[in-house]
Formats: C-alpha cells, structure tokens, sequence
C-alpha cells in the first residue's frame, strides 16, 4: 500500500519576503492592483500557504498617474459611511485621485486580499507613494513589471 505525499505547510518564520517596486504611471488600476495583491499574498512562490502570510512586500510610485478605462473616471464612486442617520458619503474617482491618490490603489488591493486577520496583516506590507521617490532604497527592491 503506497502512501500520498506529504503536503509542506510552511511557517511564517520560514518566509523568505523580498521587496519589489512597481511604477503604475500609465497603468490600468485593476490589472495592476491583481498582480500586486497576488504578490502580497505570495501566490507567486512554491512555498505558498492559504494559512499564513508568507508574500513579498510592494512599494508603488506614482500613484497618481494610475488610469481606468472608459467611463469610470466619472462614473466609478467610492462609499463611506459616518455611522450617522443619513451619513452615506460618495466620491467619485476623479475627486479622490487629486485628494490623495495613494487611497485609490490602497483600496483596490485591499479589496483583492483576504477579508480576515491575516488580510490585515498581508495589507500592512503594501506601500505607496505619489511621485517616484520613497524610503524604502536600503531594503533595495526589485522592478516588478506590470
């Protein structure tokens, strides 16, 4: 009688995480925000596990000069509620991204992760920045191509 193999499970303490830079000038928001969230969750590696977050850390510059197609410029709106009787707030795209322009590529892959504790703690390793400076040059990232 043969045995199955033995699925690995690995530990977060076995993670090798490296850092990545990705330039989203010119990039479509969703095409962008599923590869980062995939990189984030570690999906890309052989030693990924649902379990623990053993993903890589991003940073993103230039958030500002993300771009959607069509119509969603106008059209596309983010909710927020206050809590309070009748406090339903929307805003479109356009006025966020001249608001703060790092919350719309924030919110798109927060939206991919998992909703749970270890969704949480996968987010705190997605780091953007407007403009193509950062802090980040001693941890030396790699460029991810989009």
């Amino acid at each position: 009688m043969e045995t199955a193999p033995k699925t690995k499970f690995f530990k977060s303490e076995d993670a090798n995480q490296k850092w990545f830079i990705v330039d989203v000038s010119g990039k479509t928001l969703g095409r962008v925000a599923s590869k980062i969230a995939h990189i984030i969750r570690g999906k890309h590696k052989t030693t990924f596990t649902p379990n623990n977050d053993l993903g890589d850390f991003v940073v993103v510059i230039n958030a500002e000069k993300v771009v959607v197609t069509g119509k969603r410029e106008e059209l596309k709106e983010y909710y927020h509620n206050t809590l309070y009787p009748g406090g339903a707030r929307f805003e479109s795209f356009k006025d966020v991204i001249q608001r703060k322009p790092e919350e719309v590529v924030e919110h798109a892959v927060k939206g991919m992760l998992p909703h749970n504790r270890l969704g949480r703690r996968m987010f705190k390793k997605l780091k953007v920045y407007v403009g193509s400076s950062h802090p980040h040059s001693a941890q030396q990232p790699e460029v991810l191509t989009v």
